[in-house]
């Protein structure tokens, strides 16, 4: 029996709301899942196919997924331990540095993946974002208490990870894709093309994500519907998207964006595009 699970984290870009949608738009059958950024994971684990591939830059939110298929009930253990003393300014930048120490020092365990679910809590509007070293460096949101997690739901994540045949890789989306075979499913979520020159949220590791990345993304996506791959993306509805995705069958569906920093840019067009 299926159990119910959601992401652990805030991210940016998160298809929590865009869920219904994103299954109405999927193939009725469909071989090995992939997802090459996988980020927060919602559709992921939404659906908890059976045979999955999942994929992302970012080390240390990969971290928290393979720890979890480990032993959820020590990451759970050490955020708890995190949530019984209240938070302030100064125990945030306290915890934020111990997190960059871990980040430095590579130490990819239960405490490391416990830090960064605390963090993504306790930060501004649940960004993640690091500077040139790789270092987490967004400020305080003023939350003082609360808990951080759902335990149930980590170890629902842990138990689908454990129980079913999912590879966790690390490294660029063309490599997740090495081994795809006619038939399968990928879904591309990657970073967005910026609505505007000031939106351009691509920190989400020290390398960011460039044009010259989403026109890789484009021939990729072109190519692996040669090969007979079922293909779905989402992204901004912007005319770039538009121009790099053209023949291929693009819905425009509205959204809103928590994220934003001005609420009255809270609101906005994505498209999904699909290959079949």
């Amino acid at each position: 029996m299926q159990c119910k699970t959601g992401p652990f984290v805030k991210w940016a870009g998160g298809k929590k709301q865009l869920l219904d949608r994103l299954e109405a738009h999927m193939p009725a059958t469909y071989g090995r899942y992939y997802e090459p950024f996988i980020g927060g994971g919602a559709l992921l684990l939404h659906l908890q196919p059976e045979r999955a591939v999942i994929n992302d830059t970012n080390e240390q939110l990969l971290n928290v997924y393979r720890q979890l298929k480990t032993d959820a009930e020590a990451v759970i253990a050490a955020v708890n331990a995190l949530d019984a003393k209240p938070c302030d300014v100064d125990r945030y930048m306290e915890t934020r540095q111990a997190y960059n120490a871990k980040i430095q020092a590579h130490e990819l365990d239960a405490e490391c993946a416990a830090l960064m679910i605390w963090i993504n809590k306790h930060c501004f509007n649940g960004l993640y974002r690091v500077n040139s070293k790789g270092l987490f460096n967004v400020p305080y949101n003023n939350k003082q208490g609360g808990v951080s997690i759902d335990a149930t739901n980590l170890r629902n994540i842990g138990l689908y990870l454990r129980t079913k045949d999912v590879a966790i890789h690390q490294g660029d989306f063309e490599a997740a894709c090495a081994d795809v075979q006619p038939g399968d499913f990928i879904y591309f979520d990657s970073p967005y093309v910026p609505v505007s020159e000031t939106a351009n949220f691509t920190d989400y590791t020290k390398d960011g994500f460039t044009l010259e990345d989403h026109k890789r993304l484009a021939t990729l996506y072109k190519r692996l519907s040669e090969q007979g791959v079922k293909v779905m993306l989402s992204n901004n509805n912007v005319p770039l998207v538009h121009e790099l995705y053209s023949g291929f069958t693009i819905k425009e569906v509205n959204v809103r964006r928590a994220i934003n920093r001005d609420a009255s840019k809270r609101s906005g067009k994505e498209v999904i595009i699909t290959n079949y």
